[in-house]
């Protein structure tokens, strides 16, 4: 194999199809050189005796066919063939063939230096000595420059274009005499002895006068992509004959590389006797109610991982040109109200095309307005946004190629993988008419698509799934808890809430000191970890400044006012800080000098946030594994405020880096932004609905966007040191439903292979009331850790803040585990056996192993437990198994 090739791989960070199609161009090159004068049948039987799927070209020169299911990569597949065929074989030229505008200006766009998407982003060779980039707009005035220039050449061209041009009789604008070159650029491009054609979906192209007069430039070699290797004839499809990879959507599904495609439709429904303006109008509510609460998640995902936003859209097939005007029409107006107008989209024939490809371009802005888009048939490849999440089809769709184009648009995943977050992986296709059709389909032999199927169950919309906050029993002890967690966690002792240990009167004193213990987590120095607060001088501190700050709530007969002990309130609070967490030390960059922190005011970005009140609960449910959740928040009231921004308010002054006091006026502008933008759509009564049904949601959202105007001034550099000796837990969030009763983690859950869908409880040492697992293995680890250790949990996002390199992002690594025992710390990660080698697992133990060191250095010298760091493979762990045995195996 080529050394180029391993290096172009890994500096592209190809996917395993990627590459795999990379290294099969290799071989072919080896077995027919790219020249000229290319022996075709020769070339062809030697390819065909490695590679059988080939049994002709199917052109007058050397083609091949890689059929890669969309979303996987194409793009950026095309550059690593320009970039080896150049460095491997010293290719000069290139022609891309794009079938429309939208997927032309999109190549030309990634092809671009300093672009997002710049598929060159990582090879070296191309910084100091960029291609140059030839367009059907600049060619004529680039032409003379190019014989003097070395550099790769890469032409890119609209055969949409060169179709109209052959098919209105002219002569191809390539084909006229350019005195610069003293021919055609055609003829120019035909005399190069290296031009390799690639062309972007083949399958659009194949039959086209434009494709046929292009067979006279004589490449060397051509390269089609496509997820689609066939041609539809009224005979039915006729496959490619030179396909020399398949990658289909099935594939791609099970290796995670896109979306997971569900049917959407409601159990037990019979369209016999409703109208077909009747089945219309509820595909649209239930889509567009699919659509708020998509956006509701994705919205809590983006607040627990720390990612970008992304905005969801809604994407309805209509039958012609008329019905999407109609549906425009009624979606902006009648349906909801007129809530959506100004953010629905038409895209078929009557509307310019270059007003469409820009329209559609923008749709995956989040600050763009559109949410809806309709189309008739011109949307089809090309359209590469990942934030399409809900599809109405509400015209026929019989063809396999329509089906899985139309579907085809929603499958690229916004983050570049799977989440594990269902509603942030999965594609919803609202189809209650057409679901059996589409089932069938996709579970026919030959289909290339394999969806799981959801239905909506009527008989349990009263159910809900929610996103709850499971906090610390220390908030429970201290009485800080609000009821964000299901009460049905509490009773007879199965996730049992702690009770406050304090009466009233304690308890004030006692949240006071907590306070104050909070103040010392950022002074290392002075207490290192939180043993420190059971020192005599610390508790001394704390006392006289609980006394400074204590008010009596009243005076009792004889106007004698209670006095609470507060030495002991402070002494027992600090026995339930030390015994509530694990000494967890923040080890970080830390400015030297004066810093000066807090929250800057800004204005909340709330144009893709319409919460809905009311409405009927939509319920999905998976028939594959009979998982059902709810995807509209609950419209329960939480307590009436007077005012209604205290809603909001509430909720925030919980978070446990909001200081009320430093940002009172802040706190309540952001919820004055919020409950206006509320009333530009929703009348009064019908925001306070909102307010009070969804107050911790929103609120976490207000927190999300707080923190990127958190703001350090610095007088003087950084150095690396313990920021905190310990810190204070933070609330674990997780999607849950309502109406399930909780599951003894002792016991396996009904169904294995879904485990991550339960909450568990009845744990005696953990440090968490309630929590999730993502395998068997985790919950059969944490039997171990409820008996072995002293204290457990698994820490929330932003717990450690460990970043770890993956390509050019730095996301956060979150051990599963961390578990106190007499003499040490684990932090403990199961891992499936075939995954201990992973790259970006190696990558995670490496950075968690360096944080323990430090850590380990930390508490050495304050008295402290060590840390030590096990990966563990999960078929290792049994209940029988002992923690010592595990940690130290």
């Amino acid at each position: 194999m080529n050394r180029h090739v391993g290096v172009i791989a890994g500096r592209l960070s190809l996917r395993a199809p990627q590459r795999q199609s990379l290294e099969i161009l290799d071989r072919v090159c080896e077995l027919v050189p790219p020249r000229r004068g290319a022996d075709r049948a020769g070339g062809l039987a030697a390819i065909r005796a490695e590679y059988p799927s080939v049994t002709d070209f199917e052109r007058e020169f050397l083609s091949v066919c890689f059929a890669l299911a969309t979303g996987v990569g194409k793009t950026r597949l095309m550059g690593a063939f320009i970039a080896y065929l150049h460095l491997a074989h010293g290719i000069q030229n290139f022609f891309v063939l794009a079938p429309n505008l939208t997927i032309y200006q999109k190549l030309i766009a990634d092809f671009t230096p300093n672009t997002p998407k710049y598929v060159f982003r990582g090879i070296s060779e191309f910084v100091t000595d960029e291609p140059e980039i030839v367009t059907g707009e600049n060619f004529e005035s680039r032409g003379a420059l190019l014989d003097s220039l070395h550099r790769c050449k890469i032409n890119i061209f609209n055969i949409s274009k060169l179709n109209s041009e052959v098919r209105g009789g002219r002569q191809l604008r390539m084909r006229s005499f350019r005195e610069t070159l003293g021919e055609s650029y055609f003829d120019y491009l035909a005399g190069q002895p290296d031009l390799v054609l690639i062309m972007d979906e083949s399958h659009r192209y194949r039959a086209s006068a434009g494709w046929r007069a292009l067979n006279e430039l004589k490449p060397v070699i051509g390269l089609e992509l496509t997820a689609t290797p066939f041609v539809e004839t009224p005979k039915g499809p006729v496959p490619f004959k030179n396909v020399i990879l398949d990658y289909p959507l099935g594939r791609a599904m099970v290796d995670g590389f896109v979306k997971e495609p569900v049917v959407v439709t409601r159990r037990d429904f019979n369209p016999a006797g409703m109208s077909a303006e009747a089945i219309q109008r509820l595909k649209l509510e239930d889509g567009i109610r699919l659509h708020e609460s998509v956006k509701v998640e994705l919205e809590t995902y983006a607040r627990q991982s720390g990612l970008p936003r992304v905005k969801p859209f809604l994407l309805v097939i209509a039958r012609d040109i008329t019905h999407a005007a109609e549906l425009k029409a009624n979606i902006e107006g009648e349906l909801f109200s007129g809530r959506y107008a100004g953010r629905v989209i038409q895209v078929d024939s009557s509307v310019k095309e270059d007003a469409t490809v820009q329209a559609l371009l923008n749709v995956e802005r989040a600050e763009e307005p559109t949410e809806i888009v309709i189309h008739v048939n011109m949307l089809k490849e090309g359209w590469d946004v990942t934030n399409l999440y809900t599809i109405v089809p509400l015209r026929a769709a019989n063809a396999r190629t329509l089906i899985e184009q139309s579907i085809g648009r929603g499958l690229r995943l916004p983050y570049g993988a799977r989440t594990g977050v269902a509603a942030v992986d999965r594609l919803n296709i609202v189809a209650h008419d057409r679901f059996q059709e589409i089932v069938d389909s996709a579970n026919r032999p030959d289909s290339p698509i394999r969806m799981r199927s959801l239905v909506l169950d009527d008989a349990i919309l009263s159910g809900r799934t929610t996103t709850f906050v499971s906090r610390p029993r220390l908030a429970d002890q201290l009485g800080l808890a609000t009821d964000v967690i299901p009460s049905s966690l509490g009773g007879d002792g199965f996730g049992e809430r702690d009770q406050a240990v304090f009466d009233a009167v304690e308890g004030r004193v006692a949240r006071i000191a907590w306070a104050e213990f909070r103040r010392l987590e950022a002074q290392p120095d002075r207490a290192p970890t939180s043993a420190s607060l059971l020192r005599p001088d610390i508790q001394a501190a704390v006392v006289v400044e609980v006394e400074r700050q204590y008010r009596p709530a009243h005076v009792q007969l004889g106007g004698i006012r209670e006095q609470p002990d507060v030495a002991s309130v402070v002494a027992r609070t600090a026995e339930l800080v030390v015994q509530g967490i694990i000494n967890i030390p923040r080890i970080l960059l830390t400015p030297r000098g004066e810093v000066r922190s807090g929250y800057r005011p800004f204005t909340l970005d709330l144009a893709n946030i319409r919460p809905q009140p009311g409405g009927t609960t939509l319920w999905l449910q998976e028939l594959r594994t009979g998982r059902a959740e709810t995807l509209l928040p609950s419209s329960e009231s939480r307590g009436h405020e007077k005012q209604l921004e205290d809603y909001l308010v509430r909720r925030l002054i919980d978070k446990p880096d909001i200081a009320y006091d430093q940002h009172a006026d802040l706190l309540y502008d952001l919820a004055r932004q919020f409950v206006a933008h509320l009333r530009t759509y929703l009348p009064e009564e019908e925001v306070a609905e909102v307010l009070s049904a969804n107050d911790e949601l929103l609120a976490n959202l207000i927190h999300g966007q707080m923190q990127s105007h958190y703001e350090e001034a610095v007088d003087e550099g950084y150095e690396v040191v313990v920021k905190r000796g310990w810190t204070m837990l933070r609330d674990s969030a997780f999607t849950a439903a309502v109406d399930e009763e909780p599951l003894n983690f002792r016991a396996p859950p009904p169904d294995l292979n879904n485990i991550a869908r339960y909450v568990f409880g009845g744990f005696r040492r953990c440090l968490y009331p309630a929590l999730k697992f993502q395998s068997n293995a985790e919950r059969k680890l944490a039997i171990v850790l409820d008996r072995d250790s002293e204290k457990w949990f698994k820490p929330a996002k932003g717990q450690f803040q460990i970043y770890y390199r993956r390509g050019a992002d730095h996301p956060e690594y979150v051990p599963d585990f961390v578990a106190e025992v007499a003499d040490r710390i684990f932090m403990l990660e199961p891992k499936a056996s075939n995954q201990l080698v992973d790259p970006e697992v190696m990558t995670k133990r490496d950075v968690a192993q360096a944080w323990c060191a430090h850590a380990s250095a930390h508490a050495t010298r304050h008295g402290g437990k060590p840390w030590s760091y096990v990966l563990l493979p999960d078929d290792s762990i049994a209940e029988n198994m002992t923690l010592e045995r595990l940690g130290f195996s």
